[in-house]
């Protein structure tokens, strides 16, 4: 009986292997940012809506078909990407993911902490002054390994220079009442999120370009940090 269901199940997916699936329009992601136009029209409060909205999908598992194909054909000859997430490398925070979101529709940065240079402060630049993004969201993540490293003083080839662009962020929770341990979740906490807040002061400070823009209110800037057991971001203003 079981051999029989196996067959039936094997030969059932070879017929409709080169089958198309039928389903609605609603249930395709949609194509806000693949226009120059839409994206012309766009606040940055309206795209830090959208992203709310689609992390909420994310989290309540309303997920939706990317067609991912016909994305790839219209995003081919220009890109107009809503917003910017400069990301920590983990590979447990699938960015796109996190913000249902397809190809066209973000620029992504990631590194080990979610810290700021040179180089990822002019990508920023370049999302938003050149290719029009109106939200820059700087996204932390609870459990943070690069975190856990800089509060152990972690010493190991060119991740030295890396953590010691935390230990400010560290130094600025230095009142913290509490034990001040990386198996502390509480002062975890603290650090992510007073790492965060770096982050966001060192791009102000960095780049007068997204400085002036941000008090002009062509963009937002802002803080974020996804929780690990929900899916859910918790921006931070």
């Amino acid at each position: 009986m079981s051999l029989i269901l196996i067959l039936f199940v094997s030969t059932s997916c070879e017929k409709a292997k080169d089958q198309p699936i039928p389903f609605d329009q609603e249930e395709m992601i949609d194509a806000e940012f693949l226009t120059e136009k839409f994206q012309s029209q766009l606040t940055p409060d309206f795209v830090l809506d959208i992203l709310k909205k689609r992390n909420k999908e994310f989290v309540d598992e309303r997920l939706t078909i990317r067609n991912t194909s016909q994305r790839i054909r219209t995003a081919s000859l220009g890109q107009y990407p809503g917003a910017v997430i400069l990301s920590c490398l983990d590979s447990r925070v699938p960015v796109e993911d996190v913000f249902h979101s397809g190809i066209g529709d973000l620029f992504v940065a990631r590194v080990a902490g979610n810290i700021s240079n040179e180089d990822i402060i002019g990508s920023l630049e370049f999302a938003c002054k050149v290719s029009g993004a109106k939200v820059v969201v700087v996204l932390g993540h609870e459990h943070c390994g690069a975190i856990k490293s800089a509060i152990n003083n972690v010493e190991l080839g060119n991740i030295t220079a890396l953590l010691a662009k935390i230990k400010p962020a560290i130094a600025a929770v230095q009142n913290f009442k509490g034990e001040k341990t990386s198996k502390n979740p509480d002062y975890l906490e603290a650090v992510t999120q007073s790492n965060i807040n770096e982050t966001i002061s060192n791009i102000r400070k960095n780049s007068p370009i997204l400085k002036e823009m941000e008090e002009k209110g062509e963009i937002k800037i802002i803080g974020g940090e996804y929780h690990m057991e929900t899916g859910n971001v918790e921006f931070i203003k």
